[in-house]
């Protein structure tokens, strides 16, 4: 059996579906992070995958947001999928069920930390050795704390506590549990590229609470070289830590070894990142049933790489699907929906009335709401009457002749028409244009009556005078509208250039003699909207010399 995880920055960047990527890991399970997809958004060639079966949790606050799924081939198919870590959105019959003990949070608190779709879990048969057992795999994307928003860091720290609750709640009812995703807390020092510019890196809550879920395994004791530290590690243990670090306990001295980088500074190309993404499994099928777990820093798509394990046991699968699966949704089993699932039933409080516009739909704007209120669009009536038998056909009738007059006049035009060059008429400026005009039009009309050399030759002067005439008139006005543009195009010119000069120069980085890159500030502050330049090159560790060098200049106003 091979289990993989993965936080792919979202499903809908897989343009010609997720099949292809599926199928490269050649896994049974395959659990994926922030999806950024809501149901309304899902499409069926990512939810309808051929040969595998997909479990979703989806965002119900916000669009493009979090979001969590389990892709189960075929032959791994569960025999219990459920949404979210409490049990609320679960519907009676498809539950895994252990809940835990969940007093410590309130009935809003629990339902707000599985609103964010962070969750998904699937229970399995496992044919081991000692015959067949349950495997529960727990897929979270855990919440990132925001400096900025110091109630984001109580929502971490609760859901982690929920987590905790609910794994060893399933855990306790002989299953054996496997919790895997983006946890988005560095463990050790050895995971974080520079831990010492973190401050009290040991202090962090995300931390502490990773030291109670995780049980220390030998290897990672060697570091401790007092009895003090060796009895905190086994009182740790025993008060918590039922679960391992399957990534440490094959590899525990392995350092670089990370899952996520900044894609804004190019850290992926001189391997600056954390190791946040996990498989934790129980101690007991970590020893009898683990054979690898590593990483897969080559596979590109995302921030984030994704992390693999290999167990001994084979899976036993479902018959049929679990009431979660894609596959049962309305929208992809090919089946006429009744036209009450589109309607909702609206309670007598939010009804309508003509004085109240706020229990109208949010979407619809003022307009829209007096409309639909009163249709009356600046006191005329917006619904016309209804036109009697004679003004019917009176309409009818005018608008029979005017199809017809336009479907004459159209075929009146001939497709050589379009090819003729365009006549120019010469338009007289002054009264001896016109009268020497005049005088070839009378001479024309003469001509044709009896036509003469000599009136030939007479008419054929007049006119070239006539055309050198408006020439010279025409060149004249010409050349005083071409100076009267430039007159007007130097002082915009200049205008413009001043306001709109342009970015600055770079300047030259130090260590590197080459050109810096402008950035912005954008967080919040004194400084917000500034800009300053710093080095190129992709962000490291400073030891690193192809890495971003230490330069920074602030870009001066009015430049």
């Amino acid at each position: 059996m091979k289990i993989v995880t993965w936080n792919i920055n979202g499903i809908r960047t897989f343009k010609n579906g997720i099949k292809k990527i599926l199928d490269s890991f050649e896994a049974d399970i395959i659990c994926v992070q922030e999806t950024k997809v809501t149901r309304d958004l899902l499409d069926e060639k990512t939810a309808i995958v051929d040969g595998y079966n997909s479990y979703f949790s989806f965002s119900r606050g916000r669009g493009g947001y979090s979001g969590v799924a389990t892709y189960c081939k075929d032959t791994a198919t569960p025999f219990v999928a459920e949404e979210g870590l409490t049990g609320l959105l679960a519907n009676q019959g498809e539950a895994v069920g252990c809940y835990g003990d969940q007093v410590e949070l309130s009935s809003e608190e629990l339902l707000a930390l599985d609103n964010e779709g962070r969750a998904v879990i699937t229970q399995h048969h496992l044919m081991g050795t000692d015959g067949p057992q349950k495997l529960t795999v727990i897929n979270v994307y855990c919440p990132r704390a925001d400096p900025d928003k110091p109630e984001r860091k109580q929502y971490k720290l609760q859901f982690y506590q929920l987590l905790q609750c609910r794994a060893e709640a399933i855990l306790s009812s002989g299953s054996h549990v496997i919790v895997l995703g983006d946890v988005n807390t560095s463990h050790r020092p050895i995971d974080h590229c520079n831990p010492d510019d973190v401050d009290n890196f040991e202090d962090n809550p995300g931390r502490k609470w990773l030291d109670h879920f995780l049980f220390e395994t030998e290897e990672n004791t060697e570091n401790k070289s007092t009895e003090d530290d060796l009895a905190d590690i086994s009182q740790n243990s025993a008060s918590g830590g039922k679960f391992v670090d399957t990534f440490r306990h094959f590899h525990p001295k392995r350092s670089n070894a990370f899952t996520c980088w900044s894609t804004l500074t190019g850290a992926r190309q001189t391997n600056y990142g954390t190791r946040i993404d996990y498989i934790f499994s129980d101690r007991s099928l970590v020893e009898t049933g683990f054979i690898g777990v590593d990483i897969l820093p080559e596979v590109e798509g995302s921030d984030h790489c994704p992390v693999w394990a290999q167990l001994s046991s084979t899976l036993q699968f479902s018959p049929k699907f679990p009431p979660l699966c894609t596959r049962h949704m309305p929208e992809f089993i090919g089946k006429q929906q009744k036209l009450s699932r589109f309607l909702v039933k609206i309670p007598e409080k939010q009804s309508v009335s003509k004085g109240s516009v706020e229990s109208l739909p949010g979407s619809q704007d003022a307009g829209e709401i007096r409309e639909n209120l009163n249709p009356v669009v600046q006191g005329n009536s917006v619904a016309k009457k209804r036109p009697t038998d004679r003004e019917a056909d009176i309409n009818g009738h005018k608008a029979k002749r005017s199809k017809q007059t336009k479907t004459e006049s159209n075929a009146k035009g001939s497709l050589l028409a379009f090819f003729k060059p365009k006549q120019t008429p010469l338009i007289p400026s002054s009264g001896k244009q016109a009268e020497s005009s005049q005088d070839v039009v009378d001479s024309e009309s003469d001509t044709r009556r009896c036509p003469s050399d000599a009136q030939k030759e007479t008419n054929l002067s007049n006119a070239t005078e006539m055309e050198n005439e408006n020439q010279n008139e025409v060149e004249g006005e010409s050349t005083s509208i071409d100076k009267s543009k430039d007159c007007k195009k130097e002082p915009c010119t200049v205008f413009w250039k001043t306001v709109l000069h342009g970015p600055p120069q770079p300047p030259l980085c130090k260590s590197h003699n080459e050109p810096c890159v402008l950035r912005t500030v954008k967080k919040a502050g004194p400084n917000l909207g500034r800009q300053f330049f710093v080095c190129a090159r992709p962000q490291g560790h400073a030891s690193n010399p192809q890495a971003r060098c230490n330069f920074f200049a602030w870009v001066e106003k009015g430049k």
